[in-house]
């Protein structure tokens, strides 16, 4: 898969497992196995970009004894996932058109 599809993709999973809670890294590790594997170094990768284009913000609590980071989606953020819902009806539309089945042939 091209590598900049990729990264948006995991972006938008990322911004999703978020989007109804405040979250903190490893358990949006373990919400998302179900659908994509993610390690750890490419989560937190993900993450500093996301706060850095203003799409989520960070807190830190403490739990047992030390400080978790928590990480919030902001408007923006919500917004990523609505044009990301827009452009994947794009996207599907031209992979229906790759995958026709060729009727001149019939």
């Amino acid at each position: 898969m091209d590598v900049q599809l990729k990264r948006g993709l995991l972006d938008v999973c990322v911004l999703a497992a978020i989007k109804n809670e405040d979250s903190y890294g490893y358990k949006i590790i373990k919400d998302m196995k179900p659908f994509i594997e993610l390690s750890e170094s490419t989560l937190y990768t993900i993450l500093k970009r996301l706060e850095s284009t203003n799409m989520l913000t960070v807190h830190s609590a403490e739990h047992g004894g030390r400080l978790r980071k928590y990480y919030h989606i902001t408007k923006e953020g919500v917004r990523r996932i609505e044009d990301f819902k827009d452009e994947w009806k794009e996207i599907m539309s031209i992979y229906r058109f790759v995958v026709r089945e060729d009727k001149t042939d019939e």
